[in-house]
């Protein structure tokens, strides 16, 4: 007698027709049984037709620099926060109202980031992987531009939460349209290359700020640049190809009539759903609670007269950042998910206490110091690209990467407040801030174990969208 089995469905497919589909709890795994409807004959799965060369080339340079720009966005507060607030607050400034101001411009992009990427994730299931990118960067990039022109904190702190939105819409439609138009590339690889555009444009952008130092009398040029991104987004909406896979699966998502976020929050993946948010929370808080308070420690220490260190500080923590992004890629299948992930979550807690408590900024051992704390830290988004879209299937899968990768920006806004309060409660002490909040890192040697470990013939099955049936997945 085979094993009883609850029909996830039954209920469901009552109301919107399709009692075709069911899940069978069967021990270890979770299997999709799809049985013919009553007098119809079986239909046969769309065909993914691959995109030609340079369709794919085309794709995969608009996602590279559509991630490139978001991450300038995600770069230019850190660098220009204590002098447009020097600017917009006069003679009301002090350092710790720079800092506490630092914190609240964070924590506003981080929650539109937050809200952004399940919103224009969903967007990305339900229209397409290309034009909700395109929707994304012209988001954030007019937004930036408008702060170029602002009269006021509050001003600014509303606009860096509109930026927010289209930053983390960005992230989950890239990595999916790139993930489902290269089936035969290197997964590591073109991951890896993905993760490193966005910081690069933290790279890019220092590099700019240490040509053209950032002050209070020098600061708007650099938000009216960041409206530049806006002729790629129209370029996107217009000529850029969209995923097959996502084309082909349309017609099926089109059936089953289950929204992504229905679907995600099923007994057959809200398992795998939670602990996606865990493992990408963890990084997105350490970064942002902890890592990028060395940067206006850096413009604190330093002092008006080398304002271009903050820029070299940031620098050097971008091109570690590049280099552990694409690495940190690479990691997943040298070591595997669990072991890599574990490795990760040590050295990066490691790095992070050791910049804030065994160096200085000035002091000659600061920025290499910061090179190895940036390259560390960020192997997290490198294995985090690799690891999240394979956990999905197509008809989910850029609602899936957006929830799990921007679902922690909520906990980190509220990190960040929290930071915020930590900071004035310690009398503005950097060094102490970032050492407390730095092991958050250490949380990811626990949390990885909650996580599935995905085999790799899962992984492949998942990626390539294949419609056979029953399939199975292992539970985490």
């Amino acid at each position: 007698m085979p094993p009883a089995g609850r029909r996830a469905c039954r209920s469901s497919t009552e109301a919107c027709g399709t009692p075709q589909l069911a899940w069978l709890d069967c021990g270890p795994a979770i299997v999709l049984l799809v049985r013919p409807h009553p007098g119809r004959r079986p239909m046969a799965a769309p065909d993914v037709v691959p995109l030609a060369p340079r369709g794919r080339m085309a794709v995969l340079l608009a996602a590279f620099l559509g991630l490139l720009f978001d991450g300038m966005e995600l770069g230019l507060m850190p660098v220009a926060s204590l002098s447009v607030s020097r600017s917009l607050l006069g003679d009301a400034y002090t350092p710790t109202l720079g800092g506490d101001w630092f914190a609240r411009f964070t924590a506003a992009l981080m929650l539109g980031a937050a809200i952004g990427g399940i919103v224009l994730g969903n967007l990305g299931d339900r229209i397409g992987r290309s034009r909700a990118m395109g929707v994304s960067i012209l988001f954030y990039s007019v937004c930036a531009g408008l702060g170029g022109f602002v009269t006021s904190q509050e001003q600014m702190l509303v606009l860096r939460f509109l930026v927010g939105l289209g930053v983390g819409g960005m992230w989950p439609n890239g990595i999916a349209l790139v993930a489902e138009s290269w089936p035969s590339a290197s997964k590591a690889t073109v991951s890896g290359v993905m993760a490193a555009g966005l910081n690069a444009g933290i790279l890019l952008l220092s590099q700019l700020a240490r040509a053209w130092p950032i002050t209070p009398d020098s600061w708007r040029w650099l938000f009216q640049l960041a409206a530049v991104p806006a002729a790629l987004g129209v370029a996107v909406l217009i000529w850029l190809p969209e995923s097959p896979a996502w084309l082909a699966a349309r017609g099926r998502r089109g059936r089953a009539g289950a929204t992504p976020l229905a679907t995600l929050a099923s007994p057959a993946l809200i398992r795998t759903t939670l602990a996606a948010i865990l493992v990408a929370a963890i990084p997105m808080v350490g970064a942002w609670s902890a890592s990028k308070w060395m940067i206006p420690w850096a413009d604190l220490v330093a002092g008006p007269d080398r304002a271009s260190y903050k820029a070299i500080t940031q620098g050097w923590w971008a091109a570690g950042s590049v280099a552990g992004s694409f690495v940190g890629a690479q990691l997943v299948g040298w070591l595997g998910r669990r072991p890599s992930y574990l490795v990760i979550s040590v050295a990066a807690t490691a790095a992070t206490v050791s910049m804030f408590r065994l160096t200085a900024p000035l002091e000659p051992s600061f920025l290499p110091v910061v090179f190895v704390q940036g390259f560390v830290s960020t192997l997290f988004f490198g294995w985090l690209a690799v690891y999240l879209p394979e956990l999905f299937p197509v008809g989910v899968r850029a609602t899936g990467s957006g929830l799990a990768y921007n679902a922690g920006r909520f906990i980190t806004a509220v990190g960040v407040l929290g930071s915020a309060w930590l900071f004035t409660a310690l009398g503005g002490d950097y060094p102490r801030v970032g050492s407390i909040l730095g092991l958050v890192y250490a949380l990811g040697i626990v949390a990885i174990w909650l996580a599935p470990a995905v085999p790799p013939a899962t992984a492949a099955a998942t990626m390539s969208d294949d419609a056979a049936t029953p399939r199975s997945r292992d539970r985490p």
